[in-house]
């Protein structure tokens, strides 16, 4: 079973996309900030993450770089609800970039392509 590491400060988002991956057969663990998510990245060892940018602390652009230097080739899907952070160069070190949303087909979509 692949395991996804979602990071978000919404709880509300966290639940949603919790719940939706657990429905999708994945194994999931959350993080709500961006320290927390390191620590989780570290001891888990995720097939693959979801990460916000805008979050209180360290931001999801420093958490990605992080994550990137340890394991280069996990796949990371920015999730934020921005679209202007598409522009932003550091966010290019990630493997997607998807606009948060209700409807979550797209995200749904691009973490099954990565898992492969």
């Amino acid at each position: 079973m692949k395991k996804i590491l979602l990071v978000d400060d919404e709880e509300g988002i966290r639940f949603l996309y919790r719940e939706e991956f657990l429905d999708e057969g994945y194994e999931v663990i959350t993080a709500s900030n961006g320290e927390e998510a390191l620590v989780k990245f570290r001891s888990e060892v995720p097939d693959l993450v979801v990460l916000d940018i805008q979050m209180p602390g360290m931001n999801g652009i420093e958490v990605l770089r992080q994550m990137k230097m340890d394991r280069p080739d996990l796949p990371v899907v920015l999730s934020s609800a921005y679209q202007e952070f598409k522009q932003d160069l550091g966010t290019w070190a990630s493997d997607e970039y998807v606009v948060k949303s209700s409807d979550m087909k797209e995200l749904k979509e691009t973490v099954r392509r990565l898992l492969g």
